[in-house]
């Protein structure tokens, strides 16, 4: 039997801060953009990016919210996985994203994400 592998190692840096979401279940879920800047200029000597999305689900999700900003530096190893739904015009639109299976905060902790919460827990 063919071995096939899928496995996928990022280091960039988050776009935006995160926006932690539940599914209709309680799953914590974070989607994210990792910017990556490619290792090589183009023909005008500049440096290209490219934005990846990810998926990040339960306590993965949650801790990179609570603990990362726009800016942060994450190191993320995962899988590719591509995805389809019908948009409101009816049209197919596929999504190629990263799901994580691991995530490394690689910079300092922003300082408006405290190492504990304060306040009352939910």
């Amino acid at each position: 039997m063919d071995q096939l592998i899928n496995q996928v190692t990022l280091v960039g840096r988050l776009t935006k801060d995160p926006d932690l979401h539940y599914t209709a279940d309680g799953k914590p879920v974070l989607n994210i953009t990792l910017a990556l800047n490619r290792h090589y200029r183009n023909q005008f000597g500049e440096t290209l990016t490219d934005f990846v999305q990810c998926t990040l689900w339960n306590k993965i999700a949650e801790n990179t919210s609570k603990y990362c900003a726009k800016g942060s530096m994450l190191g993320i190893t995962g899988r590719i996985q591509t995805r389809h739904y019908d948009n409101k015009d009816g049209k197919r639109v596929y999504v190629t994203e990263v799901i994580a299976d691991t995530v490394q905060f690689l910079s300092k902790r922003p300082e408006n994400k405290p190492l504990q919460e304060t306040g009352q827990g939910g």
